[in-house]
């Protein structure tokens, strides 16, 4: 029987987390995620050139049963057309040199040292073996140069450790199931470890990874079609890889968007890039890292949808060349201790005039009055951006238990049609809806939105801006006036708005209800004594007994 998705999908976690703990216990997380997600990369895509391998093979045979006349033909053609880079570009799928497939590093990890190389030079140890591995990979596709892990070597990993890691570990994850893709598991293995990674690393971690659930939450109210979708805080390019997800789950064309990031961490920027190439998803991140305050990387860029989850309440952002900068014109200047709202400011100048943004914030954006901040908000409002304002439960994050909202600006908020249907004239409405008490945990840390939680988000918004069977729902959610924000200072807690929720009304007497509590307890109270009676007996058994 088909082992169930979930039960593969858990599996696969626990061998792979477990057995390579055991194996790198001296690296720190920062450079293990490097070590082991340029490993999984590697064996994705060989296992993607082999599936290819196969089909052409197939191909080939029933368009000349020849081609497979004995064992001296096959291998005639695989050194001639199977060798053939056209034959997997037109399928996007990547061209893997031989010194990088799985099968070559497999067969050459354990050789002595000096022993010669099928494609030449020497056996220099296994951390030499995976470096060439990686620059034969990235010269054969330009779009990956100086991004791929290359320094196997100078991790000074032992080579029966990394010899293990390919033959033992992850060279044993099987990129196929009866009803999970190649890529839906490889996803799968890149974020879980990614969230491991987060998780290890601790603050640092949280740099490059938003749990999926959320980025599912944001993805599915946007709802990216097609277009152009940019994240100037990208981290690992979370976002996208859920756009994709979002447009392939609902019937669309993948490739049907166009992708802009940028990203400060130069790792981390690498691992977007590795993270968008495993996918064949088409990206511009720019040449290189780069501050997206100080260097906007795609400065005339008119984005149709923007999302980001950049640092919280980052406070070392300020240069005073960014005093008159055009991304806050009409706007006050953000305050210089906190780049919440130059984050904001940034992501609007980016949107085309149909376009729509979700940012997440800490919560402290909806309400202070200080620096300015409540100017921002307020002109935010008199010039109609604000759509909604989702006010999210605590733990969600690995990296910072600061309590978190998600803003969500459109341009355009008047009639309108889209692909999923349409939408009535909101303005001068927003949205508030308050998910506090959304979501279950996980583990004893951490809270995560079930896949219903963020259907009841998604749907709650979409009805709203079509009309069709929204209400508000005290508690939950409320669409409030222009006026009505305005009477309330401009503070755009859900909270305020929302109200609380109906609580049903008392129907037994309160006579009736003491005596049933108080007959309910003095049980209680008896079978406590009865137990505290054994407890005495016991230990007394055992030659103690209780003053």
């Amino acid at each position: 029987m088909q082992q169930k998705e979930s039960e593969f999908l858990k599996d696969l976690e626990t061998k792979l987390w477990a057995s390579a703990n055991k194996l790198l216990p001296h690296l720190s997380a920062a450079n293990y995620k490097h070590v082991m997600l340029g490993l999984v990369f590697l064996k994705y895509v060989s296992d993607a050139f082999n599936v290819r391998v196969e089909q052409l093979k197939k191909r080939f045979a029933d368009a000349n049963d020849d081609y497979f006349l004995g064992e001296n033909a096959e291998e005639s053609l695989l050194k001639s057309e199977l060798e053939n880079r056209d034959y997997y570009t037109e399928e996007n799928v990547f061209w893997v040199p031989e010194q990088a497939r799985w099968k070559s590093l497999q067969d050459n990890c354990r050789l002595p040292l000096g022993s010669k190389l099928p494609w030449g030079g020497e056996f220099k140890g296994v951390g030499k073996l995976l470096d060439d591995a990686m620059s034969a990979i990235e010269k054969e596709n330009p779009k990956l140069k100086n991004i791929l892990f290359k320094d196997y070597a100078r991790e000074g990993v032992e080579d029966s450790k990394l010899g293990s890691l390919i033959t033992d570990i992850v060279g044993t994850i099987p990129f196929n199931h009866a009803t999970l893709g190649s890529k839906d598991i490889l996803g799968h293995v890149y974020e879980y470890f990614l969230g491991e990674f987060a998780s290890a690393e601790g603050k640092k971690g949280g740099q490059f990874y938003t749990p999926k659930h959320v980025v599912a939450l944001i993805v599915e109210i946007l709802q990216p079609f097609s277009g152009r979708v940019y994240d100037p805080a990208m981290g690992s390019g979370g976002f996208f890889v859920q756009s994709e997800k979002f447009i392939e789950a609902h019937g669309g064309k993948l490739g049907s968007i166009s992708v802009y990031g940028q990203e400060s961490n130069k790792v981390t920027w690498k691992l977007a890039a590795m993270n968008m190439a495993i996918r064949g998803i088409d990206f511009n991140f720019g040449n290189e890292e780069a501050d997206t305050m100080l260097r906007d990387l795609h400065p005339d860029l008119r984005a149709d949808v923007v999302m980001a989850n950049p640092p919280f309440n980052q406070d070392e952002w300020w240069d005073e060349k960014l005093a008159n900068d055009r991304r806050w014109e009409g706007y006050p200047v953000p305050p210089r201790r906190n780049a919440n709202f130059a984050w904001l400011l940034h992501m609007l100048y980016h949107l085309n005039d149909n376009g729509s943004m979700g940012l997440l914030l800490a919560n402290g954006s909806m309400s202070s009055a200080t620096n300015g901040e409540n100017e921002i908000r307020q002109k935010l409002l008199e010039n109609d951006l604000i759509e909604c304002m989702v006010a999210l439960p605590g733990q969600l994050f690995t990296n910072t238990q600061i309590p978190a909202c998600i803003w969500f600006l459109s341009k355009n908020k008047k009639e309108r049609t889209t692909p999923t249907g349409k939408f009535r004239n909101r303005k001068g409405e927003v949205l508030f809806i308050d998910a506090r008490n959304m979501g279950e945990m996980a583990t004893r840390v951490q809270r995560v939105f079930t896949d219903n939680d963020i259907k009841k988000i998604a749907d709650t918004v979409q009805n709203w801006k079509s009309g069709n069977n929204y209400s508000d729902q005290p508690g939950f959610c409320k669409s409030a006036s222009f006026e009505e924000i305005k009477k309330n200072d401009f503070v755009l807690t859900p909270g305020r708005y929302v109200g609380a929720a109906d609580v049903e009304a008392e129907t037994e007497p309160f006579e009736e209800k003491m005596a049933r509590l108080t007959k309910t307890l003095g049980e209680q109270f008896a079978e406590g004594a009865k137990l505290e009676q054994e407890i005495r007996k016991q230990l007394k058994g055992l030659g103690y007994e209780l003053a």
